[in-house]
């Protein structure tokens, strides 16, 4: 369902992406683990058709995401690290704004909005203006918005950010309910634990690259390391770095 083949994107002389290829597949969740400014960020912008790459392609579900853009988004949906809300309106405004955008009928809007309303504790919040609600339940309406029209595909970046632990709970379980049920998901983020916790595979990006690919029992293998994946991670991270620097790309 995501198919990453030969991503590079570079910024003047900076590298962020260097030679990226990953392939996850249908109903599979995939964490993704790096560094600050491991080129995380920039790989996801390049999936979800934010940025071009300097060369390479990335897919969703077959589609070329620059050359088959409208195809790839409809079975796509993106949630950043810091949302972009309409303020003025009401959550019950955006997510009809939402299920519009993707032509969902009036019926399955309402369905969809009800239920994830409700698991999502929303209730009192839904007829509030965005702009008066907290990072939190700003976070929790960004959730809502991205999976009203059941994509195929969900694509979230730092996911936890600003939820209580009642929150993060609901979100955690309804996205591995929804990979069970054959929903891609590609989750971004520093906490290891939601990693460990979550994922059927796990990437660990550093400089730009791909470093190591696999279930977090796999990773403890490859880096020598036992105990929790933090172990694993900091001992692939700096095993990296210093061949990096054997081969003279550090400085």
């Amino acid at each position: 369902m995501i198919e990453l083949i030969h991503l590079v994107k570079k910024f003047g002389e900076l590298v962020a992406v260097n030679d990226l290829s990953l392939t996850v597949g249908r109903g599979e969740f995939f964490a993704v683990l790096g560094p600050n400014a491991a080129g995380k960020t920039t790989t996801i912008k390049i999936l979800t058709g934010l940025i071009k790459p300097t060369s390479g392609q990335a897919r969703i579900a077959g589609f070329d995401v620059q050359t088959q853009s409208m195809e790839a988004r409809r079975r796509l949906a993106y949630v950043p690290d810091f949302p972009f809300l309409y303020d003025k309106l009401t959550p019950w405004e955006f997510f009809r704004f939402t299920g519009q955008l993707f032509q969902m009928p009036e019926e399955r809007i309402q369905a969809a909005g009800r239920e994830l309303i409700e698991r999502f504790n929303l209730e009192s919040y839904v007829s509030q203006p965005i702009e008066g609600l907290s990072h939190g339940t700003r976070q929790r309406v960004a959730i809502v918005s991205a999976l009203m029209h059941d994509p195929e595909v969900f694509v979230i970046d730092e996911p936890m950010i600003g939820l209580d632990p009642q929150h993060a709970r609901v979100v955690k379980d309804l996205l591995k309910e929804r990979s069970l049920a054959g929903m891609t998901v590609l989750v971004s983020t520093h906490q290891l634990s939601v990693a460990e916790e979550m994922a059927d595979r796990v990437g660990i990006v550093h400089q730009g690259r791909l470093v190591a690919v696999g279930t977090p029992e796999e990773l403890r293998q490859q880096s020598g390391a036992s105990g929790a994946l933090e172990q694993a991670f900091l001992a692939l991270t700096s095993s990296e770095a210093s061949r990096l620097e054997n081969v003279g790309q550090i400085t």
